[in-house]
């Protein structure tokens, strides 16, 4: 397998990457941990915590799946969550390896997401928002920065 490019930059976006992987994970097991207690009341308490109507899609969906841990929803989103995590860690390992593969990947899985980042910052803009569409495509642009290097031999 090929290497190339800028090995720091590289492993700055590979770390990013690990780092979604990560926080998926934890999210997942923090999840698990809620199905052994009263996830409903829990679930009930973090809504009411954080201000939000709870008659709104997202906290309904939250408060939902809390109040039935069996449903196969439930176990849907879970097996999503970990396909996204080993997508992520996967990216990762190839792009601190220096692999072409890696950036293809990553120029894939980051495409994806920028419609949908950039609808959300332009019709809720938020710093966290704007910031997230804004680092997507400059790790987009620079990952086929890197395979257009490699295809001019350089």
């Amino acid at each position: 397998m090929a290497k190339h490019g800028s090995g720091a930059g590289l492993k700055s976006i590979a770390l990013f990457e690990a780092a979604k992987g990560a926080v998926v994970i934890l999210a997942g097991l923090g999840l698990i941990a809620l199905l052994h207690r009263d996830a409903q009341a829990l679930a009930e308490a973090i809504v009411a915590r954080l201000h939000l109507n709870p008659a709104s899609h997202y906290p309904t969906i939250f408060l939902s799946l809390m109040a039935h841990p069996s449903d196969a929803r439930l176990w849907a989103i879970g097996g999503s969550a970990m396909a996204y995590a080993a997508m992520r860690f996967t990216e990762a390992y190839g792009l601190w390896r220096q692999r072409i593969w890696a950036n293809w990947l990553g120029v894939w899985s980051g495409g994806i997401y920028i419609p949908v980042e950039l609808y959300e910052a332009i019709a809720h803009p938020s710093a966290i928002h704007i910031g997230l569409a804004i680092a997507n495509v400059l790790i987009v642009a620079y990952l086929v920065n890197g395979i257009r290097r490699n295809a001019a031999g350089g």
